[in-house]
């Protein structure tokens, strides 16, 4: 005997009528989302890594001098504030051919200069004494490919060199602290290294930290939409486990209808995000833009999303059916409210100790232990907060004064799962506000602006380099005062080197010809600027503070849709009470002070507790970091709540005239 299952469902929804469609285009709307956002932040943590894997050959890795094949030293010099990676290559006498570098068609001759497409655009713009100069003279530039670049804006040059060329002979190796990560020399014979450039190889950790803080706010819009229309659910088969139906079937009957409704909206969201790969792929990020490439998941990450996605919500409408398949004619009279249990509180106590005590006595942590405690903290929150929403109903409806209050207050105790999802995008965003607020890195780097620093092997050559450079100076019209520095003087970008700085006076165009015109004084490396020194560490505040804007800003918008999304859905899920209470004489005024009071009473307790704790969480990056609060961040932390807070309320109110139609008549007091 066929089921009766797909038929049933499929009567049902259309007998749903036009409330009921409301509800599934809303639960798809949410579906698809959920799903286009978490597949941004896939590919996002997938892209970031598959850029950094495209710089690794640029990091030499040292073999043994009779299995070498050619020499290669890579370094930074910097044009308009921008990184330019420069990789100097030299074929070794004698030795096997050395395979060609990613992105390059050869192994690059002596005098052969390869660019990326974004350096040749800039070598032609810019006049040549600001940045031409600085390699050896072609005729024109081989261009380097996809392969070879992290970036369609990244600007690199590979340069081809005689062996005995300063550039890769041992002058140019590490002689400065700063040089780490940046200036590296070393005999190879192949470009495998796994090492990722200073630029690229914090991307992917950044992305996943914001990940991890923004999966829990789409869960909930993910939560949120499986729950849509189910008080009328539950009395629609509530009736039907009281004329017969198995708790088997009520709950397939959900699943297939949960189900369906998911797929549909997570399959808009995948078309969605694969029709605007080309525009995610202009976001900048670190280095900048992205190749299409980078930004695709693959079939397989685009089904396991959609899949994802939909078991969500399927997930969520069938947990809400268990008192229907129990206690049927509760539900059909709507009897015997839910409570939460004290198991709730004991649980989130153990949390929070696992969480204390896994900082040590340091309070330090490493990242993966950071990014597994805070998706422990967001379990742990997500049971708490039901527990603490029924107790504030309670406290509240003792000491309520006012009838909109005591509504709330009710509302609160007799549904604190249901209060709860309202608030608890809100809430949890307090969480990512907090960290980013407080994480915002303020590292304490040199600040020694328009200085360009020469290098020197001691004092002697020092004084002869000071007088080689006030006259190259002079011939490139910059004025610059040219002093030599000694390895007592740490005053300078130099800190306590020898070498010879230059005090450039002018726009930033000036230093970059000043840069120029000192590169024949450097021994084969570039002379270096203020940036070259802070490289790594303007790296990690740039992509810390690029991801804690784009993290806060989602889970709000995020936090604000859920909360939108289920004052819609409370609102048609309680028009036989509201209906009720207008006809008894509430005002429609009471009625909507209630709603708001509802979801405020909750969020002000909970959002601070959470507000705090991503504090604290920050603190310990920080403390890992070795770094401190920048001194905006209090104040971003206020602005980021307050905008939510409204944002939350203006969601809220816009549901009013939904609330408003729904009890117009006698007709919504029908069961």
């Amino acid at each position: 005997m066929p089921s009766p299952v797909l038929p049933l469902t499929w009567h049902l929804a259309k007998a749903s009528g036009r409330r009921g469609l409301h509800s599934q285009l809303l639960a798809a709307g949410a579906a698809a989302v959920g799903s286009f956002l978490l597949l941004v932040m896939t590919a996002a943590a997938l892209g970031a890594g598959a850029r950094a894997d495209h710089t690794t050959w640029r990091t030499p890795d040292a073999v043994p001098l009779k299995r070498a094949t050619a020499v290669q030293a890579t370094t930074i010099t910097y044009v308009r504030d921008e990184p330019v990676t420069v990789v100097n290559l030299a074929r070794l006498p004698g030795r096997a051919p050395t395979p060609a570098p990613p992105g390059l068609n050869g192994f690059p001759k002596r005098g052969e200069v390869y660019v990326s497409p974004a350096l040749d655009e800039l070598l032609h713009r810019l006049p040549a004494d600001q940045l031409a100069d600085r390699f050896p003279k072609a005729k024109s530039y081989a261009t380097i490919g996809a392969a070879g670049l992290a970036s369609p804006d990244e600007l690199v040059a590979v340069v081809g060199r005689a062996p005995g060329d300063p550039a890769v002979s041992g002058t140019a190796g590490n002689q400065n602290y700063y040089d780490e990560g940046l200036t590296q020399r070393a005999p190879v014979s192949g470009f495998t290294g796994t090492r990722a450039s200073v630029f690229t190889g914090i991307d992917q950790g950044t992305v996943l930290l914001g990940v991890v803080l923004l999966v829990m706010p789409v869960v909930v819009l993910a939560s949120a939409a499986g729950r849509l229309g189910a008080a009328r659910r539950e009395q629609r088969l509530a009736v039907l486990r009281l004329a017969g139906a198995t708790p088997r079937q009520i709950l397939a009957m959900t699943a297939v209808e949960a189900g369906g409704v998911g797929a549909g909206g997570a399959l808009a969201g995948a078309l969605a995000y694969v029709a605007l790969l080309p525009a995610l792929a202009e976001i900048p990020y670190g280095i900048g833009s992205w190749y299409t490439g980078q930004v695709w998941v693959g079939p397989l990450w685009l089904a396991a999303v959609v899949l994802t996605v939909t078991a969500l919500i399927t997930v969520s409408a069938v947990t809400m059916l268990r008192q229907v398949a129990t206690a049927p004619l509760g539900v059909a009279q709507q009897a015997a409210p839910r409570r939460t249990r004290a198991i709730r509180l004991v649980l989130f106590v153990a949390v929070l100790l696992v969480v204390w005590m896994s900082t040590g006595d340091s309070g330090q942590l490493k990242p993966r232990q950071l990014l597994a405690l805070l998706a422990l903290f967001y379990g742990g929150f997500w049971l708490f907060g039901p527990w603490v929403v029924d107790r504030l109903g309670r406290i509240v409806g003792r000491r309520a004064k006012r009838p909109a209050t005591l509504l709330a207050a009710r509302r609160l105790s007799d549904d604190p799962r249901g209060a709860w999802r309202t608030v608890s995008g809100l809430v949890l965003a307090g969480f990512v506000a907090g960290f980013f607020s407080v994480s915002t890195l303020g590292a304490d780097g040199p600040s020694h602006h328009g200085q360009v620093a020469v290098i020197t092997a001691n004092p002697a050559d020092a004084r002869h380099t000071a007088s080689r450079a006030r006259a190259l100076l002079r011939r490139a019209d910059v004025t610059a005062t040219v002093t030599v520095t000694s390895e007592n003087d740490y005053d300078s970008l130099l800190g306590g080197v020898d070498g010879v700085i230059a005090q450039v006076s002018g726009s930033p165009e000036s230093v970059d010809t000043a840069v120029t015109a000192l590169t024949p004084l450097g021994s084969g490396r570039y002379p270096f600027t203020r940036e070259y020194v802070s490289a790594p560490d303007d790296t990690v505040t740039a992509r810390v503070a690029a991801v804690s804007t784009a993290t806060l800003a989602l889970s709000f918008l995020v936090a604000a849709a859920s909360a939108g999304l289920t004052a819609a859905a409370n609102v048609l899920d309680r028009r036989r009470i509201y209906g009720l209470l207008r006809l008894s004489g509430t005002p429609l005024e009471v009625l909507d002070q209630a709603r708001i009071r509802e979801t405020v009473i909750p969020l002000a307790v909970l959002a601070g507790g959470t507000t705090a704790m991503g504090a604290f969480g920050a603190t310990q990056l920080n403390k890992a970091a070795g770094t401190t609060m920048n001194a905006v961040g209090a104040l971003q932390l206020v602005i980021c709540l307050a905008v939510g807070a409204l944002a939350m309320l203006a969601a809220i109110a816009g549901s009013r005239p939904l609330l408003r139609k729904v009890t117009a008549g006698p007709v919504q007091a029908e069961a």
